[in-house]
């Protein structure tokens, strides 16, 4: 990480494990992290931190799910970056909601390598380190 103020990356998802190792792990890479296990908790924690630069979403939860945590989210910082997670790589509301809208995606599990060079290049908008059509914005 360079000299400038580190990035600040929302985690959101349900199962606290998985919450708490992404959250670790990212930490551990120089990111500032803020972590919610619900979309209502994780609107919640951007309006009170509107400088976080990335959200990372699982795809499907109760309640809220991560495209909707991140329209939401969008709605009050157009330029916010995202990044979605899941272990289901082939359903329907992964392909109609994160591959077909360019979003990139993170299946799990993934390394801490994985994830680093996945949030680093979606910050960066470095378009060969992310799946072909990958939101740039």
């Amino acid at each position: 990480m360079s000299d400038r103020k580190s990035p600040t990356v929302l985690v959101v998802d349900d199962e606290p494990e998985i919450r708490k190792l992404v959250a670790a792990m990212l930490t551990k890479n120089g990111y500032r992290v803020l972590s919610a296990d619900t979309g209502e908790n994780a609107i919640r924690l951007f309006k009170g931190n509107p400088d976080t630069e990335l959200l990372l979403t699982d795809v499907v939860a109760p309640g809220m799910s991560g495209p909707m945590i991140a329209d939401q989210i969008a709605a009050l910082r157009p330029d916010i970056k995202v990044l979605f997670m899941s272990g289901y790589d082939g359903t329907q509301v992964v392909q109609r909601y994160v591959v077909e809208k360019g979003y990139s995606l993170l299946i799990k599990p993934f390394t801490m390598e994985q994830l680093e060079r996945k949030v680093r290049a979606v910050l960066e908008n470095k378009t060969a380190d992310l799946k072909a059509g990958a939101r740039l914005s």
